[in-house]
């Protein structure tokens, strides 16, 4: 049986996304929880790979499989997250906070990381 280090949160979900230009929509390339989204976090920012958070988002996102690709109906929300990244900035660090959305009722919420 494995000790609780208290470094690790079961309820933490990541998720990462792949969009090569010209094909439909991002695809979901990456997803776990707990220790498997710590290791997707991990591997992301040893790679300089902006980490974008989103509870509600990464919620959502954790239920679609492998491969599959980013449905319709969140498409405003993974376009937020990109043009948040054209702006992100590795010299400041490589972990990145969701900024406050934008006062859009009907997308109130956004993710790529839950802790």
């Amino acid at each position: 049986m494995s000790r609780y280090d208290g470094r690790r949160n079961p309820s933490k979900k990541a998720v990462a996304l792949q969009y090569e230009a010209g094909e439909g929509a991002p695809v979901i390339v990456a997803s776990g929880m707990g220790y498997m989204a710590e290791k997707i976090v991990e591997v992301a920012s040893d790679n300089g790979v902006p980490i974008y958070e989103d509870n509600s988002l990464a919620t959502i996102l954790t239920q679609l499989k492998l491969g599959q690709e980013v449905p319709e109906e969140l498409y405003k929300a993974i376009v937020e997250i990109y043009v948040y990244f054209l702006h992100f900035d590795p010299n400041q660090g490589k972990k990145t906070a969701a900024p406050k959305p934008a006062a859009d009722d009907s997308q109130k919420k956004r993710t790529e990381q839950e802790e």
